[in-house]
């Protein structure tokens, strides 16, 4: 990220429209989606959306805003409940999932403001053949995206602010004159109702047979997933919580900044139910669309990825307001092409967010995985590709996209759940209450991704390929990276620590170091071997260095250091280390900074080449000797001035 988007925070309506951006967008191509996926249904379905929004995903993104203040999400908070590697692991799976949401939030909007460019009679009649190729159309939006988003975050939030504003506001004149036409003209309603009641619902295959409200109401539930894109947004505005401003005298206030973030999440979710709802009723009843105008077969309908634009064009048999025309329709096409374009800019700043936070800290990406302009031109590639691949479909990433957003919803609600559960066994208070609600929506959104990747599977296929992506080149880069010194800092256990660290480092008198694993032998013992294996005088001072392991699958090594005396020896203790390699070879550099080059004198490793070759790669373990000798060949040019490693 770079230096001016750390420095700048920005009041929460200003980062409201930057995540809305994605989840206002979805307009653009929901409604037809909605009608693809429940037919007549569509605004029953919706209201389910609309519940499960505001009384499930709400909730509980509030609750990781509150845990989250600097901006980890939910992924984060799975970090942080399950160590080691399978905590590492399981956050790598996750980054794959929320790439293909990122990714596919792009790649899906440019895709879908293509084709409304290329589906607007002004364009058509006006642009040359080879301008109308909706493939040709994503591309240029992206590389547009990316070019603006080399210029920082200042003057992305500035834009996205001013689309929101008009893209909601036109949106809020087709769908009020909509819903006004409809309430004005009750036979409409009263015909979607009959379809209704007679189980005339437009769908191909229904999950239960019959008709009724009851039925429809049944439906409706079990096929409410099929509309879950209505639900994008959240992830990206926990993982922009550090951009949002607590106060005008204090910035960094880290609650005003949680309750901003609530605040954000909440307009949004509440503005976005009003339209999901609204569209639904306008776009999804067979009344103002016929319905064959939102079908594939047997001939593609005109309103499909544009229903709302349908409207706007005065393309309804129903003259639903005067406004409405070429003119009036190309307005909003306009406003809706800016906002779907621009749709990338929220998720683009949610990957440039992500990526830094862990990748490189595992030691699983390049250290230029952390600047902001190599990230965004690496994403801009990616998003050219996946756009090619699916020849600039809509439909077709669907359930891509719909896969990588519940996914993220789901391990936010078990994060938040397990973390409340941790909580309340630690005395918090937390009521029964409140975790039997969050179970409840946890179960509700594991239903919910179940069914969409069981019903669209083509989205779990796409979503582990971005995994295995970021798996394969973690490992290789992790495995390419593991020679680095990778030295974090010192921590000391105490100030008296710290003082005798100083004082063995800068008398420069002790010249021998000698690794010492606890519990095998007494440190006489191993003092009286060392001294007769290497014919070491009595008054030359050993110094012992005792490696404790902490989390192994960490990259980064920061041990905290102890130092404590017995008689003329002393022994160092490193604890909570990452790699004992890389301890010894760090605390031998930093012993010969003042003095002569040390001897670090150790036994030999036991075991296959193969086997201390995995044991270091994935525990710090393994051929230490070997190791600290290239780590120290590596990191102390001078010969002269380079610690010695003897073995025996």
């Amino acid at each position: 990220m770079s230096q001016s988007s750390r420095d700048h925070h920005y009041a929460w309506w200003l980062i409201m429209c930057l995540c809305g951006v994605d989840y206002f967008s979805t307009l653009g191509y929901q409604p037809s989606i909605a009608f693809e996926g429940a037919g007549t249904l569509a605004p029953i379905a919706t209201l389910v959306l609309v519940l499960v929004t505001l009384l499930g995903a709400y909730p509980v993104y509030s609750y990781v805003a509150g845990e989250t203040p600097d901006g980890i999400g939910s992924i984060g908070m799975i970090e942080r409940l399950v160590g080691g590697w399978s905590g590492k692991i399981g956050v790598l799976v996750l980054i794959g999932f929320a790439a293909t949401d990122f990714v596919i939030t792009k790649t899906l909007s440019a895709a879908d403001a293509a084709a409304h460019l290329i589906n607007n009679s002004l364009f058509a009649g006006g642009a040359p053949p080879w301008m109308q190729n909706q493939i040709l159309v994503a591309m240029t939006l992206l590389l547009l995206l990316g070019g603006m988003f080399l210029k920082g975050y200042q003057e992305v939030v500035g834009l996205a602010t001013i689309l929101v504003a008009a893209f909601l506001s036109l949106s809020f004149v087709i769908v009020g004159s909509g819903l006004w036409y409809l309430f004005t003209h009750p036979a409409l309603l009263q015909h979607w109702a009959g379809e209704i009641a007679s189980g005339s619902y437009h769908l191909e295959h229904a999950p239960i047979s019959g008709s009724g409200l009851l039925v429809a109401i049944g439906i409706s539930c079990l096929i409410f997933p099929k509309l879950a894109l209505g639900m994008s947004g959240f992830e990206t505005g926990v993982l922009l919580i550090h951009l949002v401003r607590g106060t005008e005298a204090e910035p960094h206030n880290t609650q005003a900044r949680i309750a901003n973030t609530r605040k954000l999440l909440l307009v949004a979710a509440v503005i976005m139910s009003f339209f999901l709802l609204g569209s639904s009723l306008i776009t999804g009843t067979n009344t103002l669309i016929p319905a064959e105008e939102l079908q594939l077969e047997p001939v593609k309908g005109k309103a499909i990825d544009r229903a709302l634009a349908y409207i706007a064009h005065g393309e309804s048999p129903y003259p639903i307001c005067p406004l409405f025309g070429p003119l009036f329709g190309t307005v909003y096409d306009i406003s809706t092409i800016l906002i779907l374009w621009f749709a990338g800019a929220s998720a683009m700043a949610g990957l440039l967010n992500m990526v830094p936070r862990y990748l490189p800290r595992y030691g699983m990406a390049p250290e230029w995985a952390a600047a902001y302009r190599p990230l965004v031109i690496g994403f801009t590639f990616i998003n050219l590709l996946v756009t090619w691949a699916f020849s600039a479909d809509v439909t077709a990433q669907g359930g891509a996209y719909a896969t990588g957003v519940l996914v993220l919803m789901t391990s936010a609600c078990i994060a938040s759940l397990v973390h409340m559960q941790h909580e309340a066994q630690e005395g918090h208070d937390h009521s029964w209450s409140k975790r039997l609600a969050f179970a409840l929506i946890t179960l509700v959104f594991i239903y919910t991704t179940a069914t969409n990747i069981s019903e669209r599977p083509d989205g779990i296929i796409i979503a582990s390929i971005f995994i295995a992506c970021v798996m394969l080149i973690s490992f290789v880069s992790r495995i390419w990276r593991s020679q680095e010194l990778r030295l974090k800092e010192f921590r000391f256990a105490d100030d008296g620590a710290r003082m005798l660290w100083t004082d063995i480092c800068a008398e420069g008198a002790f010249r021998v170091l000698v690794p010492h694993r606890p519990g095998h032998r007494s440190l006489d013992e191993k003092e009286a071997e060392i001294r007769r294996r290497h014919r070491i005088p009595a008054d030359v001072p050993i110094v012992f260095l005792e490696v404790h392991y902490g989390d192994t699958s960490e990259f980064q090594n920061a041990p905290i250091i102890s130092v404590r005396q017995e008689g003329d020896r002393f022994i160092i203790v490193a604890r909570d280390v990452a790699s004992v390699s890389h301890t010894i070879a760090q605390i031998a550099m930093e012993m010969t900074k003042t003095g002569t080059p040390l001897d670090v004198v150790f036994g030999w490793s036991q075991g296959s080449s193969v086997k201390l070759a995995l044991e270091f790669l994935l525990f710090g373990q393994g051929d230490i000797p070997n190791v600290v000798v290239d780590l120290l060949d590596k990191s102390v040019a001078d010969p002269a001035r380079r610690p010695t490693v003897i073995v025996g």
